[in-house]
């Protein structure tokens, strides 16, 4: 009998356009001789299940089921496909955890933790995890951009704490252009991560459970053709994605190792994807990823794809694990 598997899609937050697309290519790739996959696109004004025709059926908060035809329709399992909020920040994982509804990834607590950049640099911190000096500030703080530039220098990079695909992110040279930075970075957070600039080459790492195992993926390299790995470089094409990527054996040793420290520290499940700059040969931890991009052009599934991997085969391991 084939599995009933609903992949949730959309979101709260400015990455719902990717996440739709994320969701679009498991949708397609799940092998229907095994599953009936169902898209289901969360919205703030509406939980929908999104047929061929693109007709939509209300889902039912209670359980998560549907009514097709006047029959109930319940799942198996849950693809969680959405970036950003509330699919990467615990609220959808803390919800199926209720009901009783097996997902894909991390648990609540470890997705809440890793979507907060600040919060997760500090729990990993105590581990010696290397990482970039940081300042941080919440909406209504004093700005003293003093104090700011002497804790982490210039240039530096302004960040909305609890956001990703780069969405408002500056990178700021000049004393003078920290206040639009920042402004900037509240339109996307409460919170705000200021950080060092790290000069040295930038990698991406994918660690996943594979048929019950640890895996680190292939390294990439991240060259953008901007001038840094903004939302243009990530998803319009304007930068390279080499995997493998071109750094020695003892440096991918050193990034493969702290990867998988992390993920196991964090006690990790499902897909991550952490990014890292090496400063004197040595991988500085930037942030972690727990519903990375899935689409055959994300960084993640070229990994798997490099290390042999499909999208079929990734995505079904992923339902797998999620059930056991």
């Amino acid at each position: 009998m084939k599995l009933k598997i609903a992949i949730i899609m959309g979101g709260f937050s400015s990455e719902y356009k990717i996440s739709l697309k994320s969701g679009n290519v498991v949708f397609n790739s799940l092998n229907r001789d095994k599953y009936e996959p169902y898209r289901i696109h969360i919205f703030k004004d509406k939980w929908v299940y999104v047929n061929e025709a693109e007709k939509e059926f209300p889902i039912d908060k209670n359980d998560f089921s549907i009514s097709l035809h006047g029959k109930k329709i319940s799942f198996d399992c849950v693809f969680n496909a959405i970036h950003g909020s509330p699919g990467e920040d615990g609220y959808m994982q803390s919800y199926f955890h209720l009901i009783g509804l097996p997902q894909t990834g991390c648990n609540m607590y470890q997705a809440a933790l890793t979507f907060n950049k600040r919060d997760c640099l500090s729990v990993l911190k105590p581990y010696g995890i290397k990482m970039a000096s940081s300042y941080y500030l919440n909406q209504g703080d004093r700005i003293d951009e003093n104090a700011i530039v002497d804790a982490v220098g210039l240039p530096c990079f302004v960040k909305a704490n609890k956001a990703g695909s780069s969405f408002g992110i500056t990178k700021v040279y000049k004393r003078e252009e920290l206040q639009g930075a920042i402004t900037h970075a509240f339109e996307e957070d409460d919170e705000i991560l200021i950080e060092e600039f790290l000069d040295g080459t930038e990698v991406s790492v994918g660690v996943i459970v594979y048929r019950g195992e640890i895996k680190v993926l292939p390294i990439t390299e991240i060259v953008s053709d901007n001038d840094f790995f903004d939302y243009k470089a990530k998803y319009l094409g304007e930068s390279q994605e080499i995997t493998p990527a071109r750094i020695d054996d003892s440096m991918a040793r050193k990034v493969r190792i702290v990867a998988k420290k992390v993920y196991e520290i964090l006690r990790m499940s499902g897909f991550s994807r952490s990014e890292y700059i090496f400063k004197n040969e040595e991988p500085h931890l930037l942030e972690i990823n727990t519903v990375p991009g899935l689409t055959k052009e994300s960084i993640l599934p070229q990994q798997a794809a490099a290390d042999g991997i499909s999208l079929e085969e990734l995505f079904d391991n992923a339902i797998t694990e999620a059930l056991k």
